[in-house]
């Protein structure tokens, strides 16, 4: 008997291949060779199937594993083998004591399968899309359940029929019992007539550094609004708003950002509203709402201006609108003028200074404008333009007469005149005339 150095005889199984393929003398180091080789190649196919049957959770190799196997090793699988009905094999003699295995394969009739009536066309692939829920609601399309279906009749077991999914009803958010002591409360506080001012300072307080109040966010814009809305003759009332808002928007920590659209309408109303406060004609405390209105709105575009790039082009066209509009009194033209300002000195130079000349010509002649009240517009029209200096540019040491000039034609006589009186007012004009 011949020496192998394998489970593979070359001497029977290498040679009998070989001569199937037509080599008659196959060298015996050649046979030896060729059957260290195919065991190898077999052990590395089995550990690969023996993976993909780990990978599976199971516990017996199958056909598909060998076919995997053999994918992942760059050879061309096997076909014919199906993992899905079991294997059966034949036993044939060959001879005395020589027993042959095989597979017992399927006699097919082609006739039979030629004649078969062509299988269904399969459905084309198409998808479509549709929102399931907008901010925890569903709404009423068909792709979604109706109410009906939702809704289960009260005393219902929840014991479904095989097969059957059941669907719970979207709820809406509901605050809980202590958040809406804690907003009635406030509520309360903020809104009772009474001079204890202690309790106002401490709600506002509250709103200003305390957490969890999140959730109340909606709540207090909506009960902002509906104040606004409703007492814009009382200047009080709505001055104590925006501290309300102001507290908000400074809470660390309040994730304020999803609610910016909602404010913002808040803030332009009362900076360009055509009245605020008391109806008696040159009634200043208009301007100490508007002002706190600016600061927010100041705020707010420092804070979120990067974030919503489409939020100081939006809020610079409302107020250029107002400030522009020569028909609206003048208590829309001081909001829209310091609500420009506080958006920055860009929209200075370009907004305000670019259009300044024809405006004052055409407010400088209203008439029914107190002079207390022509005073506070000619400070906040100073004002803008003091935001455009820069103290660390080089400035020129004196202003020339041909610069005045140049400055005059650009603000116009009256607001020249009221840079003029200021005690930094060669500084305002240098910044212009070199701008």
């Amino acid at each position: 008997m011949k020496f192998s150095y394998t489970l593979w005889s070359p001497s029977d199984t290498v040679r009998d291949v070989a001569e199937s393929l037509g080599i008659v003398n196959l060298p015996e180091d050649v046979a030896k060779a060729l059957a260290m080789d195919i065991e190898y190649r077999i052990h590395e196919l089995l550990e690969q199937a023996l993976k993909f049957m780990r990978h599976g959770k199971r516990t017996h190799l199958t056909t598909s594993d060998i076919s995997h196997a053999m994918r992942v090793l760059n050879v061309e699988p096997l076909y014919g083998y199906d993992s899905s009905r079991p294997v059966r094999f034949r036993e044939a003699i060959l001879g005395p004591g020589q027993t042959l295995y095989y597979i017992d394969d399927d006699v097919v009739d082609f006739e039979k399968i030629i004649n078969m009536p062509l299988p269904k066309v399969p459905r084309e692939v198409s998808f479509t899309a549709h929102w399931l829920a907008i901010e925890g609601v569903q709404p009423s399309i068909p792709q979604n359940p109706a109410p009906s279906d939702v809704t289960k009749p009260a005393g219902q077991s929840s014991m479904l029929p095989a097969g059957e999914v059941e669907v719970k009803p979207l709820v809406k958010h509901a605050l809980s019992k202590e958040l809406q002591l804690y907003f009635d409360r406030v509520i309360a506080a903020l809104t009772e007539e009474s001079d204890d001012s202690a309790m106002k300072t401490a709600a506002l307080n509250s709103l200003r550094n305390d957490a969890g109040l999140h959730q109340l966010v909606p709540y207090f814009i909506q009960f902002a609004a509906e104040k606004i809305t409703n007492n814009l003759g009382n200047a009080s009332l709505l001055y104590l708003i925006l501290q309300v808002l102001h507290a908000l928007v400074t809470n660390p920590t309040i994730f304020i950002e999803p609610y910016i659209h909602s404010i913002m309408p808040l803030i332009l109303t009362l900076l360009v509203a055509k009245k605020i406060g008391s109806p008696q004609p040159g009634s200043l405390e208009h301007f100490e709402v508007r002002d706190f209105a600016s600061s927010i709105l100041q705020y707010i575009c420092t804070q979120y201006g990067d974030s919503y790039h489409t939020l100081k082009p939006r809020v610079t066209r409302t107020l250029f609108k107002a400030f522009m509009d020569n028909k609206k009194p003048l208590g829309t033209h001081y909001g829209a003028i310091s609500g420009l300002t506080s958006i920055g000195p860009e929209v200075v130079r370009v907004v305000v200074l670019g259009n300044l000349r024809e405006w004052s010509k055409v407010i400088g002649h209203q008439s029914g404008i107190s002079q207390p009240e022509k005073a506070r517009l000619g400070k906040v029209v100073v004002e803008a333009l003091r935001a455009l200096v820069d103290k660390e540019m080089t400035t020129i040491s004196e202003v020339s007469a041909e610069g005045l000039a140049r400055f005059r034609d650009i603000v116009g006589d009256d607001v020249a005149a009221l840079v003029q009186a200021e005690h930094d007012g060669d500084d305002i004009i240098k910044a212009i005339i070199q701008g």
